[in-house]
């Protein structure tokens, strides 16, 4: 074999023998002893499937080693999307903390917030004091949350099996809810809505109507997903099989979430350990055995119906009350109002911290640089995310920050089901598997 190489894009002779291009993800050491000479090695390949690339949802790398079409090895590589966001909490007030952690899973911002504002107020011993109006609205914003966030599973592996169609109704819906979002919070995602102890802020006028004129629309439109994927011919092909994890390898790897479900078990933190009132509400647990991608897409499609079940549920809750806790050394920000410019604190606080009590104006000034104190000790919350279980282990030292923020991510625990699913099976089929485990990286990487 030759080892002068030339370069062919130079014009130059090429070189003579048999050439091996060694790129990332590539063994070396097997490369310089002669392994890749045998028969079976001149049919190995190394291909790295990202991390720029359509369909693995972010910037997740797979380092796939294949013979023909078939994979062999599938390797997962993580880490492009890092945003220090977990240590950057260390360095905030536990209410500055929201507006990290909403950008961790950012498909799924509300179930972010929610697991941090209800392990700070577990730390808090305020957990009683939260006003009813305060769950309702939470459970209505992650309901939704869940169906925009479905939606994008949905749509996306639709994409990526070349159902475009499935791709535009997707997100067609999706944006009828981050309108909801917007109107509500004022952003269309990353929203800091929930704080410790509450709100951010009360429902504007009109948001009702709006929420509920929202899920007559998407209810009236998700036959349309059913009519092009349930029974279609190709889909079935692409996804019935595919992907395969049975239970068992689901409690040993720790997956939850839509993959669990699509294997018979019906596990749902909503039922299993409610928060936020969620026992109050009617509604079931979706489960499929069929154990693949097809089994995942009708669990999902299934539990956007329950959500807007519950949505309507909330609408019907929903009664005058404060959207933050009375005690006045937690609460912040502190009595925010709309007015002709904009949102901003009220007058009416305005004018009691300025001009009638020094003692408010001093409180004031301190909770909103310092912030309030939080007794030592330590807690884990969690949550049912579209992905499955996200939980927040929160440390304190009884200081004004946290000591240790760290998120249990389902996103990062399902990646691990990738090699099980997809080794053995065609290159084509690891773009299915990919998309039914539905993972996003900021999640991931966090």
């Amino acid at each position: 074999m030759s080892t002068t190489m030339t370069d062919g894009y130079a014009g130059g002779e090429p070189a003579e023998g048999r050439v091996f291009t060694v790129s990332g993800g590539g063994d070396w050491d097997e490369v310089i002893s002669g392994d890749l000479g045998s028969d079976v090695g001149n049919e190995r390949i190394v291909v790295n499937m990202g991390p720029q690339h359509p369909s693995t949802h972010g910037v997740l790398r797979l380092i796939l080693e294949m013979e023909g079409e078939t994979v062999t090895e599938t390797r997962l590589g993580i880490g492009y999307l890092h945003t220090g966001i977990e240590k950057n909490c260390e360095y905030r007030t536990w209410t500055q903390g929201v507006t990290f952690v909403t950008r961790m899973d950012y498909l799924a911002p509300f179930f972010n917030e929610a697991a941090y504002v209800l392990g700070v107020e577990r730390l808090l011993g305020i957990e009683d004091q939260i006003p009813e109006r305060v769950n309702v609205i939470r459970v209505m914003m992650m309901e939704l949350n869940r169906v925009s966030s479905h939606l994008v599973a949905i749509a996306t592996g639709g994409m990526e099996l070349g159902a475009l169609t499935v791709m535009t109704i997707g997100f067609r819906e999706r944006e009828l809810i981050l309108k909801v979002f917007e109107t509500v919070t004022g952003l269309r995602m990353n929203h800091a809505y929930f704080r410790p102890g509450g709100l951010a802020q009360d429902l504007p006028q009109g948001a009702e109507q709006l929420v509920q004129e929202t899920v007559d629309l998407v209810r009236s439109r998700l036959h349309e997903y059913a009519d092009l994927c349930n029974e279609n011919y190709v889909f079935k092909a692409r996804t019935v099989g595919v992907g395969y994890l049975d239970l068992t390898g689901c409690m040993a790897l720790g997956i939850t979430g839509p993959i669990l479900r699509a294997t018979g078990l019906a596990h749902d933190l909503r039922k299993s350990q409610p928060y936020c009132g969620y026992e109050a509400y009617d509604f079931d647990v979706v489960t499929r055995d069929t154990c693949d991608a097809y089994g995942r897409f009708r669990v999902r499609l299934d539990e956007i119906e329950q959500s807007l079940s519950i949505v309507e549920q909330c609408l019907a809750r929903l009664k005058p009350g404060p959207v933050m806790v009375e005690d006045k050394k937690i609460a912040w920000p502190s009595q925010l109002a709309l007015s002709g410019d904009g949102l901003g604190n009220s007058l009416d606080h305005i004018r009691h911290i300025m001009g009638e009590s020094m003692e408010a104006l001093i409180h004031h000034f301190k909770l909103v640089t310092e912030g309030f104190r939080v007794p030592p000790g330590q807690v884990y919350t969690a949550v049912e995310s579209p992905r499955g279980e996200l939980g927040c282990h929160l440390v304190s030292d009884g200081g004004t920050r946290p000591y240790r923020v760290h998120y249990r991510d389902p996103s990062f625990s399902n990646l691990q089901a990738a090699p099980a699913m997809t080794e053995g099976s065609q290159v084509a089929d690891v773009i299915a598997a990919v998309a039914s485990i539905d993972p996003v990286m900021g999640g991931v990487d966090r």
